[in-house]
């Protein structure tokens, strides 16, 4: 029956434009060199400046490219975002960020940093969060020459990258060198065993990111088949035993999401593990629906991220 249906119907001119996603790797390159879909707002980029820095990368492996965003206007140490993109493991671009960060860096009055790190298949697990961590660890070291308030440091991603965010807020909280002020995370895509579950929900992965799709993502990171018993949970955080100590999150994931039932379970274990969590289910909405800026659904989300982050800044 499919879950059509079930789409809100302000989004359903957003579905009809979308192609199916048909990943491999031969098609990657084609993937990956396909245009930034949507370009920064003059009045924003009026109001922010972005610096491009290659920082030192993780022991043995290359620099890593930063994009750094901040308001013009205003001093003193800033609360900072540590962004990682998302792609699916495999694509994806900090790049392709740059109209979102404008306009938060803008409204927030805050520092984003948003990290390029290693894609899949090419760089395995652990190759991307060891990326990001170097990230962090740079933000923490120079945060006074960026003007960052250490204290106010938090991570943000949306579907891989809020994997990758995830992973990234359990390496630091096991490590114990930096400590992070939240973790927001947007559908995050947090366990490779959605791949091989006995009893798959029948209502979502149906549009943007697929099972199939869900896969080669999850095979690429990992560089074998998704569900075996040895999956390390600073690749599929999921997979942590101990949830305690991680930073507030924000949680916002959608009911048509492939990756529905992992948040869902993922914001219950936070809360019985004495995490402040606040979860938002979207109605209607499917992967990457706020590609769909003018409908209800999607101006709601907006509103919910920017509110959770001022509140996260704010202490």
């Amino acid at each position: 029956m499919g879950s059509r249906h079930l789409v809100d119907p302000q989004l359903l001119p957003l579905l009809d434009t979308i192609p199916p996603l048909q990943l491999s790797i031969e098609a990657l390159p084609a993937i990956r060199s396909r245009p930034v879909m949507f370009q920064p707002d003059p009045a924003d980029v009026a109001r922010t400046d972005l610096e491009v820095r290659t920082i030192p990368g993780p022991a043995g492996a290359p620099g890593v490219e930063v994009l750094i965003y901040r308001p013009r206007e205003g001093a003193g140490a800033r609360p900072c975002i540590l962004h990682i993109h998302g792609g699916g493991f495999v694509t994806g671009d900090a790049r392709g960020q740059e109209a979102a960060h404008r306009r938060l860096a803008a409204q927030l009055g805050c520092a984003i940093v948003s990290v390029n790190y290693r894609l899949a298949p090419e760089t395995v697990f652990p190759g991307a969060v060891e990326d990001c961590y170097a990230a962090l660890s740079w933000v923490m070291a120079e945060a006074d020459e960026l003007g960052v308030d250490r204290a106010r440091v938090g991570v943000m991603g949306e579907s891989a990258g809020g994997g990758h965010a995830a992973a990234l807020a359990l390496l630091a909280r096991d490590r114990g060198e930096h400590r992070l002020a939240f973790q927001h995370l947007i559908y995050p895509m947090i366990d490779d065993r959605t791949c091989v579950a006995a009893d798959p929900h029948p209502f979502v992965g149906d549009y943007v990111w697929t099972r199939e799709a869900n896969r080669f993502g999850w095979e690429s990171l990992l560089g074998h088949p998704p569900g075996r018993d040895d999956v390390s949970p600073y690749a599929a955080p999921a997979r942590a035993q101990d949830l305690a100590g991680l930073p507030p999150t924000y949680l916002a994931t959608a009911a048509l999401d492939l990756f529905l039932e992992e948040n869902l379970e993922f914001a219950r274990r936070l809360t019985r593990a004495g995490v402040p969590v606040e979860l938002h289910v979207y109605p209607g909405a499917f992967h990457g629906f706020q590609w769909a800026a003018a409908s209800d659904v999607a101006r709601t989300a907006a509103r919910d991220t920017e509110a959770a982050l001022a509140r996260a800044f704010a202490g």
